[in-house]
């Protein structure tokens, strides 16, 4: 056979003509986007699974020492599956699409059902569970309305209302006696104006990323 008639091995332009699989990759591979199926979305869709169940033992046996302990547990457990589940999903960078919404979804869905449990039983004001309602459910929707202007953390404040509802919902369901029970109203009231202080810290952040965003500064 000539040397004419060799093949040779792809060079230059002709370069382009070998097959893909033959070529070295010209950088990174794109990363799949993570699995929804995951340890800290379970621990999500278990949380909004318990709130039907927390809802049904504390308004079907709301006078019976056993179940509003047991109602209380329920409770507690739901509401560490939330601190478990971000811990997890930041720790093993397993932050999904599903997990950014259902979580605040879960949590508002859980600590809205105990507001109005307690106040349907005759063991809360309407007006405070009627005030943590309208703050909890507005500014998440506040958040969803500013994304065209950017995304606003959750701040300390936040954070500590979280802790001080969670606290004072369980101390309005386990049965405690009549002088520990000014102690719950106390941390209450505590719990509600933290949270309309900070309600109203979004509100004005909101204000001012929208500003912002709109003089480009």
């Amino acid at each position: 056979m000539s040397e004419a008639s060799t093949p040779k091995p792809a060079s230059g332009p002709d370069a382009d003509a070998v097959a893909p699989s033959e070529r070295h990759p010209i950088g990174p591979m794109a990363e799949p986007e993570t699995s929804s199926w995951n340890v800290p979305n379970a621990l999500t869709a278990l949380r909004i699974v318990l709130v039907p169940v927390f809802a049904w033992m504390l308004l079907a046996h709301p006078d019976e020492t056993g179940w509003r302990i047991a109602t209380a547990l329920v409770f507690l457990g739901a509401i560490l599956t939330d601190s478990l589940d971000g811990h997890l999903a930041r720790k093993h960078n397993l932050i999904t699409r599903f997990g950014k919404l259902a979580d605040p979804i879960a949590d508002k869905a859980l600590t809205g059902m105990a507001f109005i449990g307690l106040s349907l039983v005759g063991e809360l004001w309407w007006w405070v569970t009627v005030v943590m309602l309208v703050r909890e459910w507005g500014i998440t929707l506040m958040r969803f309305v500013v994304l065209r202007y950017g995304v606003m953390a959750a701040g300390r404040g936040g954070k500590l209302k979280t802790v001080l509802q969670a606290v004072a919902i369980m101390l309005y369901l386990l049965p405690l006696p009549g002088w520990a029970h000014v102690v719950a109203v106390v941390v209450m009231l505590v719990a509600l104006a933290v949270t309309v202080v900070t309600g109203l810290d979004y509100v004005r952040d909101a204000v001012a990323l929208r500003r912002r965003s709109r003089t480009g500064s």
